[in-house]
């Protein structure tokens, strides 16, 4: 992923917070940061998971 110039984002007290007003649609604790660091950091979050995609932002289902 590197070599091909993707940026590398740390998981931050303010993705961690951003957590807790997600709705309950997907309990998986890794996906919700992932959600979280998309709405947060306002760039795409590319799924091919229905429930994942059902989160407002910038989540795209694929």
């Amino acid at each position: 992923m590197l070599a091909n110039h993707f940026a590398e984002i740390a998981v931050l007290g303010e993705h961690a917070v951003a957590v807790a007003s997600l709705p309950l649609r997907h309990k998986y604790p890794f996906d919700r940061i992932l959600i979280a660091q998309a709405v947060v950091e306002g760039i795409a979050l590319l799924t091919s998971d229905a429930k994942i995609a059902q989160y407002a932002g910038p989540i795209l289902h694929v």
